[in-house]
């Protein structure tokens, strides 16, 4: 039976066109394949078939204005044949809203009583056993989860009553874990105390030998000191390395404990003692780069985390990204885990606690933060009149994270179990971390007096002990049974993700030259006697005169501790860190799949935004590259047109989608789905950005190559988040940032915070960061090809940024032979000469180069100057091709000069150079060394204002009038024109020479 292939509900869109005929007569196509592409003044759209069969006729062409009901085709029913059938499916499933089912054993509602706080004071001591009495029976008669049911329901009840419940984001500051539910480590612990000792005397001597050579140099010791127990635990037991049987966990090292894992690849023979020699010191081949930086230790440092902050933000979208890939069928779900290690100081950055929330939403129960709480940031404590492990704990657990405390070690255990009457905790509870401090810098006989002194039966309690006993009572992060009982917990936990906090000494082990004092950070230089007190602390068998010479501690390879050491990795799949890709290239695209943007579009306008979502949406139809598209939204997706995604791929959700939208009736309904390809990140380019590098390094953290395409606000990229830019260059990341409504004068209405006149100086600062600014849609599409192929199919390890403007204009044919010129930076867009005397070089960039061409055009007719205009798609390529070039002839003087390539361009070329572009001059101004020609720049220095374009450029300088004064001034001072034809000009145009300068406005 024949059937109707109609226009659907398209919502909002008018005017629409059909741009793309995508079927013929006699195709068989599955249910959901686009028939025709429309597009509207802002936007495009595929119109996708009802029902699988066979096309019929077509009775629309490209052209043709449409609306709701038109008829497109006629498709007749059920004429697949058998291979079609088997792949047909509905690729547009919607998940219908789940009815929740009638709540049985209600609380009966009751009157509520608007009650007083707690009160502090037990006013019946014997009501109160009694129901702790039978909250123990329940425990121990039908477990830990009935009671959990039942104070659930008390709780639900008290709050119907009105109560004011106590704060229950925070528990006692003890252990989460008790002793006696702890699951004992399977290892040699006197082997693996050992190996601990010689990890920890190798790092403290590489940032003092490195000291010795010049105090430059820098390094931290304290750092690792304190995390020690923490990393040694996670290497020897859980850390699972990549091979080829599994994909390996993920570590974010934090970044100042790096000397520690240095010392650590040591004793694993993965480095040598002249490595260790090298720390800090790289420009000779051989040495180790300060902090974890992929970029310099390409084969070891998976992640660059030493911005703090960075660290904790990107692991959360890295996890978020292993669901992201595991939901859409792209890698198996192996159960593997990323690992963060922070420090509480670094807790404080925005960055760090920012996206807690997402990771709880998506319950992220791959991932584990581990916080070094060793209460101290740089300069002193980190919350001196407070808690830090408490705050950090009230946070995680407030937004849904399972929090894991591991404040206090085996040596307490004893006591704890002493105390009865619940005035051991309730003084660890009164502590602030100032005075926790002072414990662990002071010694047992303070920690006596001021800790279990403040109360007789505390001071009782250990009267029994030693100064020296009270000393040994460790805290839990130094701990390796304490430790490994809080990571066995987070590896078995669901649901959630989980965060252990981890109560540690800074310095430990440091003595008086460092140990939990505030100097501790800057702590790089260890006198002797420092050093021999370190040594004896933690018994590593090295010679006073190999102490005096600072020299590194390694056992035989035949000895107990390097077997042991070697035989945990083996065990555990292979050493970390290490930094490795086995992904398979992606094939670029064929240029055939861009031949429509090569077309002169006429008469029909359009925006590079819209050109490039175009596209974007060609490039969803190679089935070999499609599933590799992760296009990345922060909140902006109708912004940018790109609402026809939502239902074409979907918007990733990792529970689907559990309610109907409202606009469910409409072709391009927000349509979220557990295999969603978009990620929609909301009003958050923080975590886009992240999202972005998870995607682009990929092809080294899962082995599988991802094309990421985030799209913003260009002023709202680099300058919104720079540093996360810089990790992404540090990480390799390949990908392509749309920096889109760019240009200062393009967007026009939104005004000074958001018109963007920079983004392309900041991003030439990152030296893999390769920068575009094109102007029409066959630059976007020879430049986006070119993209995919250097980064994905030859796999260099650079990114892309495109700027995008959301101006409308039609768009020329492209000119014979441009390719290369197009990637270099500049080509010659159209030479003009109409025999005039007089010519000049103008140069356009972006939205500009049309008031460029459109000021030839007046130069030419009006004052007889011909032109050569070239179109510079980046003026930052340019300058890097500048640079290099230039270099080379300072450093080869006596050989043949060589040429940049706009020296070869421009050279042999007559008249001035006038240069213009919707940026400040200084991005233009990068090419002035490499010509000899007179050189001037137009752009738009200072802050943006809101009003229309023409104003806008007008104010800024660069419109075509403005541009056509500045030309015949520039030639009248090289003497080419008389200066009254300037100043005609001047006046013609209305130009106000008195006007203040537009960046003092």
């Amino acid at each position: 039976m024949a059937q109707n292939i109609s226009v659907p509900d398209i919502g909002d869109f008018k005017d629409v066109e059909v741009i793309e005929v995508l079927v013929k007569p006699g195709d068989q196509i599955n249910k959901n394949d686009p028939i025709v592409t429309i597009e509207s003044d802002k936007s495009s759209l595929e119109i996708p078939s009802p029902a699988a069969g066979e096309i019929k006729s077509l009775k629309v062409q490209i052209g043709d204005k449409v609306s709701e009901g038109t008829v497109l085709a006629t498709i007749e029913n059920g004429k697949l044949s058998a291979a079609k059938k088997e792949n047909t499916k509905d690729k547009l499933p919607v998940d219908k809203p789940v009815k929740e089912e009638p709540k049985k054993n209600q609380i009966k509602q009751v009157k509520k009583v608007f009650a007083e706080p707690a009160s502090s004071e037990d006013i019946d001591p014997i009501e109160t056993n009694e129901w702790i009495e039978s909250l123990n029976s329940v425990i121990e008669n039908d477990g830990a989860p009935r009671a959990s049911y039942l104070l659930n329901k008390v709780v639900e009840l008290a709050y119907k009553s009105g109560l004011v419940l106590p704060d229950t984001r925070t528990t006692p500051y003890i252990n989460t874990i008790p002793p006696g539910a702890e699951i004992k480590s399977t290892g040699d612990q006197n082997i693996e105390k050992k190996i601990r000792a010689y990890v920890r005397w190798n790092a403290a001597a590489m940032v003092v030998k490195a000291n010795k050579k010049s105090s430059e140099l820098g390094g931290h010791i304290g750092t690792f000191a304190s995390a020690a127990t923490l990393y040694d635990v996670g290497m020897n037991h859980f850390w699972r390395a990549k091979n080829n049987k599994f994909g390996g966990d993920l570590i974010y090292f934090q970044g100042h404990s790096a000397p520690g894992i240095y010392a650590r690849a040591f004793l694993e023979g993965r480095l040598t003692s002249g490595q260790l020699d090298g720390f800090r010191q790289e420009v000779n081949k051989g040495g180790l780069s300060s902090y974890p930086h992929p970029w310099l230790m390409p084969n070891f440092w998976q992640f660059p985390t030493v911005s703090m902050g960075l660290g904790p933000i990107m692991a959360i979208y890295q996890a978020r990204f292993l669901k992201y890939l595991v939901n859409r069928g792209l890698v198996k779900d192996e159960g593997r885990k990323i690992w963060v290690f922070l420090g509480d100081g670094e807790m404080d950055e925005p960055e760090s606690l920012g996206a807690i929330g997402l990771a709880a939403r998506e319950k992220l129960d791959n991932l584990i933060f581990v916080i070094n709480c060793n209460l101290q940031r740089l300069d002193g404590p980190v919350r001196g009149n407070g808690k830090i492990i408490q705050e950090l704990e009230g946070s995680f657990r407030g937004t849904g994270w399972n929090v894991i405390k591991v404040i206090w070690g085996t040596y307490w255990d004893q006591l704890l179990a002493k105390d009865k009457t619940g005035l051991l905790v309730k003084r660890m509870n009164e502590c602030v971390d100032g005075e926790y401090q002072a414990f662990k810098a002071k010694g047992g006989s303070y920690v006596r007096e001021n800790f279990f002194g403040k109360y007789p039966e505390l001071k009782e309690l250990v009267s029994a002990m030693t100064d020296k006993d009270i000393w040994r009572l460790n805290r839990g992060g130094h701990d390796p049974h304490k430790v490994y009982a809080a990571y066995h917990s987070a590896m078995q936990h669901k649901g959630s993700p989980t965060v252990i906090l981890a109560k540690t000494i800074k310095g430990y082990g440091m003595g008086k030259s460092g140990e939990s004092i505030n100097t501790t950070h800057q702590q790089k230089k260890l006198d002797e006697k420092d050093l021999l007190y370190y040594r004896d602390r933690f018994g590593v068998p090295l010679t006073d005169k190999q102490v005096k010479n600072i020299e590194y501690y390694k056992p035989s390879n035949n000895s107990e501790e390097i077997k042991y050491l070697k035989e945990r990795r083996l065990k555990l799949g292979g050493f970390i860190p290490e930094r490795s890709s086995s992904a398979k290239a992606i094939k670029a695209p064929s240029k055939e799949i861009f031949n429509n943007f090569m077309k002169s579009t006429v008469d029909k306008e359009m925006s590079t935004t819209m050109a490039l979502v175009r596209m974007l949406t060609a490039l969803l139809r190679d089935k070999n590259l499609a599933p590799r598209l992760v296009p990345i939204i922060p909140d902006e997706a109708r912004t940018f047109g790109m609402e026809g995604f939502f239902q074409k791929i979907g918007i990733y959700a990792h529970e689907g989608q559990k309610y109907e939208p409202v606009d469910s009736e409409q072709l391009s309904s927000y349509r979220e789905d557990k295999s969603g390809q978009v990620l929609q990140e909301g009003i958050n380019e923080s975590g886009a950005m992240s999202s972005w590098i998870a995607a682009g390094t990929s092809y080294t953290n899962h082995d599988l190559e991802m094309i990421p395409i985030y799209i913003f606000y260009s002023m709202f990229g680099f300058q919104r988040v720079g540093d996360l830019a810089w990790a992404a260059g540090d990480s390799q990341a390949r990908g392509f940032l749309i920096g889109a409504t760019a240009g200062r004068t393009t967007l026009a209405g939104e005004g000074l915070q958001h018109q963007d006149g920079h983004s392309h100086l900041l991003a030439s600062n990152i030296p893999n960061c390769v920068s575009y600014d094109p102007t029409f849609a066959y630059e976007m599409a020879v430049i986006l090809r070119d993209g995919i192929k250097r980064m994905h199919e030859k796999k260099e390890n650079i990114f892309y940024y495109i700027t995008a403007m959301n101006e409308n204009y039609s768009h020329p044919e492209k000119p014979k032979d441009c390719d290369e010129g197009i990637l270099k930076g500049m080509y010659l867009f159209q030479e003009n000469n109409n025999k005039g005397k007089i010519k000049v070089q103008l140069l356009g960039s972006g939205s500009i180069l049309r008031e460029i061409i459109a000021a030839s055009k007046i130069l030419s007719k009006d004052y007889g100057v011909d032109s050569d205009i070239w179109s510079v798609t980046s003026f930052n390529e340019l300058r890097k091709n500048g640079m290099e070039t230039e270099r080379w002839n300072l450093l080869h003087p006596d050989e043949k000069k060589k040429k940049s390539y706009v020296e070869n361009c421009l050279d042999k070329r007559e008249g001035p150079i006038i240069a213009a572009s919707d940026y400040t001059r200084s991005f233009s101004d990068q090419i002035r060394p490499y010509t000899q020609k007179p050189f001037y720049s137009l752009g738009t220095d200072g802050y943006g204002r809101s009003d229309t374009r023409k104003n806008l450029r007008k104010f800024f300088e660069v419109d075509k009038e403005h541009i056509v004064a500045y030309t015949l001034s520039a030639l009248s001072k090289e003497q080419l024109v008389a200066s009254r034809e300037a100043e005609k000009a001047i006046k013609k145009f209305k130009i106000n020479k008195e006007k203040e300068f537009p960046p003092n406005l």
